[in-house]
């Protein structure tokens, strides 16, 4: 077998441990290099043009845990047992002139004036017109969500590919987690806010039913 053939084998067996695990074993933890391994996953994910807006809630406090619980029914043996706890918030403003968009443009990404000026006619086109975010007040809230789902995955699929399991929740009451993350300080003022939470650890028990999926032909249409 080939180094290539190897590597993709390795892959598509992470895919096949992985399953959205509902208890983990309270006892095992994942070690902080594993864990900053499987956050720096999620931080250099892919988002539309560019704008990463994203946030990463590592939720270890026991009693905040048991908040969540009240709020997120999906997620009520996750909470109590997983090793690690994060909630991944979009941001609500992503606008191309947002405050954070300009900084992120001139201080991280190092874009030129001359060039920023073309960038932000463009992207307001892109928004405005082609993706039409500025319909509603949630439209560009979800958009930012969107980018955040990317992330979820390859956190999920590289934390299996180093034999840990994972479970995405989206079982969760959207205004009361809302109002629980406030009171607590944790949404930046309204720059942020919940769009799917993700529970890590090793799991309990192994699956009673084996993966399935619908078959390749059923998935996927060639046009030639």
């Amino acid at each position: 077998m080939t180094d290539h053939t190897a590597k993709k084998q390795e892959i598509l067996d992470a895919y096949r441990f992985r399953h959205a695990t509902k208890v983990f074993d309270p006892t095992k933890k994942i070690s902080d290099e594993d864990f900053e391994f499987i956050l720096e996953t999620g931080r250099l994910s892919p988002s539309s043009v560019g704008y990463e807006p994203w946030k990463f809630l590592v939720v270890q406090n026991q009693e905040l845990r048991e908040k969540l619980r009240e709020v997120a029914w999906g997620a009520q043996g996750q909470l109590r047992t997983a090793s690690h706890f994060v909630i991944i918030l979009a941001r609500r403003n992503a606008r191309f002139d947002s405050e954070y968009v300009l900084d992120l443009q001139k201080n991280v990404k190092q874009v030129p004036d001359d060039v920023l000026a073309t960038l932000m006619d463009r992207y307001r086109e892109f928004q405005e017109n082609d993706q039409r975010l500025f319909e509603r007040d949630r439209t560009l809230f979800d958009w930012a969500g969107k980018q955040c789902y990317i992330a979820l995955g390859n956190m999920m699929t590289a934390a299996a590919q180093i034999g840990i399991d994972s479970c995405p929740i989206e079982g969760y009451h959207f205004d009361r987690v809302h109002e629980l993350l406030e009171k607590e300080g944790l949404l930046e003022n309204g720059a942020f806010d919940a769009t799917v939470m993700v529970a890590f650890g090793y799991r309990e028990n192994d699956p009673e039913r084996p993966k399935t999926r619908r078959s390749m032909d059923q998935v996927v249409q060639w046009i030639k």
